[in-house]
């Protein structure tokens, strides 16, 4: 077995882990669920940093990597809710920005063409806000460090404004790039129909 699966491997594990946290989280275990959670995060910082240290990217790593972290996330933000600890409000917010980026960039793909979007810096700190609300939440529930629940609900507050100017940053971005593209599409199409036009003139008398 080639060592070069191991961040592939980690990944897959990374993603069995969602279940006992879940469980851990819903008969209200804080403490192993932060444990898990933990776990997990080191687990994804660890295969990354194997990946690129070693060149053993893969196709199937770059899909998975983001998914597990992203079914993580959403599980356990999903979980707190239910729980009563995070509002409703951060998660309708946030799972309507991530219905509205996929399900943009997939009828870009299919309407316009291929388009390779990458994490834009206010969405990568919207990401390590709703992590650092999700981990400071369990430490307070599982009883290891309180937060103070201003800090909490101020905190949750910049999530759920980070989530909204992100996606409207990403629709932005999308809608320049069409613009970009049908311009473009107009420049090449633009001297043929000259060039048509000219040959169909008649000849001077």
């Amino acid at each position: 077995m080639s060592l070069s699966i191991l961040p592939n491997i980690i990944t897959i594990m990374r993603i069995i882990l969602i279940i006992p946290f879940a469980y851990y989280v819903m008969v209200e275990q804080y403490a192993l669920a932060l444990i898990i959670f933990l776990i997990a995060g080191l687990s994804d910082g660890l295969d990354g940093l194997l990946a690129k240290r070693f060149r053993w990217q893969s196709r199937f790593g770059s899909i998975t990597d983001p998914l597990a972290d992203k079914l993580l996330l959403l599980v356990a933000l999903l979980l707190l809710v239910v729980k009563g600890h995070i509002s409703w409000t951060l998660f309708w917010v946030s799972t309507a920005r991530d219905v509205i980026i996929v399900g943009g960039a997939t009828s870009y793909h299919y309407l316009v063409g291929p388009y390779e979007m990458q994490p834009s810096l206010i969405s990568k700190w919207n990401t390590a806000l709703l992590i650092l609300l999700v981990l400071l939440v369990l430490l307070t529930v599982a009883g290891w460090y309180p937060v103070p629940e201003l800090l909490l609900q101020g905190l949750e507050i910049t999530v759920i404004l980070t989530c909204i100017i992100s996606g409207l940053h990403y629709i932005w971005l999308g809608v320049v790039n069409y613009k970009s593209v049908k311009n473009q599409a107009k420049s090449h199409s633009s001297p043929q129909s000259h060039s048509s036009s000219d040959s169909t003139e008649p000849p001077e008398q």
